[in-house]
C-alpha cells in the first residue's frame, strides 16, 4: 500500500507514553516465528517492519531497550511494557512492530522469518470460531473503562 504523506506513518504504546512518526514507508515488512519473538511478546509471533534509524522520530517519550542478544536489542515502553521495536547492532536500520502502528493495516508483511519455531497450533488456531470482542465482553467502551491510549495523536 503506498503511502502519501510527508509524516508517513504514526504509532505508540499502549498508554501513550511512547509516540513516534516513521519518515519513510517500512520495507522487509516481517513476520518473525523466532523463540525470541515469542519470547518478548508472549504470543506466537511478532510482526515488524524497518526504516533507517534517521526516519525514526520519537514524538512523546523514548522506549527503554533491551539488550535480547548479543546482535540485537529490543525498546519497549517503560510505563506499560509495550514492545516498540528491533534494532540489529552495526546496522542502521531499526523495525517497528506492526500492532504499535496507528494504522497496523496499512504495511502488510511480505515474507516470515524464523517458521522453524512457529507453533504447530497456529495454523488451527486461526480458523477456530470468531467473536467480536463486543459480544466477548458484551459491554460497550464505556463500560469496559478502556484505558488505552487512541490510535492517533491526542
Amino acid at each position: 500500500m503506498a503511502i502519501e504523506s510527508a509524516a508517513f506513518l504514526t504509532g505508540g504504546c499502549q498508554c501513550g507514553a511512547v509516540r513516534y512518526r516513521l519518515m519513510a514507508e517500512p520495507t522487509g515488512v516481517n513476520v518473525c516465528h523466532c523463540r525470541m519473538c515469542q519470547k518478548a511478546s508472549g504470543g506466537p509471533f511478532m510482526t515488524f517492519g524497518g526504516v533507517r534509524v534517521d526516519q525514526l522520530i520519537w514524538t512523546r517519550g523514548k522506549p527503554k531497550v533491551f539488550v535480547s542478544s548479543s546482535i540485537a536489542e529490543r525498546g519497549f515502553c517503560p510505563e506499560c511494557g509495550t514492545p516498540l521495536t528491533y534494532r540489529m547492532f552495526e546496522r542502521d536500520r531499526i523495525s517497528v512492530t506492526l500492532g504499535s502502528l496507528d494504522q497496523p493495516a496499512a504495511v502488510p508483511p511480505t515474507i516470515q522469518f524464523g517458521v522453524e519455531s512457529r507453533l504447530p497450533w497456529l495454523e488451527s488456531a486461526l480458523a477456530q470460531p470468531e467473536q467480536k470482542t463486543s459480544d466477548w465482553f458484551k459491554l460497550d467502551d464505556a463500560a469496559l473503562g478502556n484505558r488505552q491510549h487512541p490510535d492517533h495523536e491526542a
